[in-house]
């Protein structure tokens, strides 16, 4: 299974302005949120980059990524039909091929020196199936996130069989059908904003779009008919996502990349004196 090109989704009209917010990096270098995703994923072995955008965005995009331009494919989402919708809309882009996806109003802090990215496609060629990236999220943050439940594999640390998926969950719904054993109490393995995913998947959505179903179209209503055609998996990485696009969100990416990087003992300090500061 190999796994050439990726998806960035960023046409929601929450999120298309994130991508385009400067950050400094790991390496101390100031660089837009979409050139430090673009980072990620070239880094996983990928050669072709679509991202999804609304029209009339293509040149600020452009400019955003830096030195990656002119690498990258653009395609519009005309209607806001859901995410579902958006990364359909990127399937003459696809093919017959599987693909990285990824969102545009994540980023992500590896544990390692291996990315995120990079982790999840090894994986996904390794065992030659999808695999959606998860993390552990306490039950309060699960109106954000599209929710999996599932079986650890056996002599598997963190890679588990999915049986269900839900989108933005209530508690009451995740304790019922998404329990996940071996995870503490309160918590269920909810998307990191990255998945692997099959040539199939955009033929699902297509199904789906026919039906003409009211309301947007969800990527979970295809990954859970996704479950009953064929192998999908789920996998914890070692590394963390940051939602930018929630309250303090790109504080926190920003935070969590300096004391990542090669500045972060700097960072430390600065950090003490700030607090020391305050008065109490």
């Amino acid at each position: 299974m190999e796994i050439k090109k990726a998806i960035i989704t960023a046409a929601g009209k929450n999120q298309k302005t994130l991508p385009l917010q400067s950050l400094v990096d790991r390496d101390g270098v100031q660089r837009t949120a979409l050139e430090i995703l673009i980072n990620e994923v070239l880094a996983a072995g990928i050669e072709e980059i679509c991202i999804v955008i609304s029209p009339g965005d293509r040149l600020p995009y452009k400019t955003a990524a830096g030195p990656h331009h002119n690498r990258l494919i653009f395609v519009e989402q005309h209607e806001p039909l859901g995410y579902g919708h958006a990364v359909h809309c990127a399937q003459s882009f696809t093919g017959t091929n599987p693909f990285l996806l990824l969102v545009g109003d994540h980023l992500y802090i590896p544990g390692s020196n291996k990315g995120c990215a990079q982790q999840l496609v090894e994986l996904a060629r390794a065992e030659s199936c999808a695999v959606s990236a998860v993390q552990a999220t306490h039950e309060s943050k699960l109106p954000y996130y599209g929710t999996i439940g599932g079986r650890l594999l056996p002599n598997r640390q963190g890679v588990y069989q999915v049986d269900n998926v839900l989108e933005k969950p209530t508690p009451t719904e995740a304790e019922q059908v998404l329990s996940v054993a071996g995870l503490r109490s309160g918590f269920y393995l909810c998307f990191f904003g990255m998945h692997v995913l099959p040539a199939s998947i955009m033929e699902i959505l297509g199904t789906l779009l026919r039906e003409k179903s009211p309301g947007n179209l969800h990527l979970t209503t295809a990954l859970q008919a996704l479950v009953r055609k064929e192998r999908y998996l789920a996998a914890e990485l070692d590394g963390r996502r940051y939602d930018v696009g929630v309250k303090y969100g790109m504080f926190t990416a920003q935070l969590a990349l300096a004391l990542s990087g090669r500045e972060k003992e700097e960072i430390q300090s600065l950090l003490i004196e700030v607090l020391a500061s305050r008065k109490t």
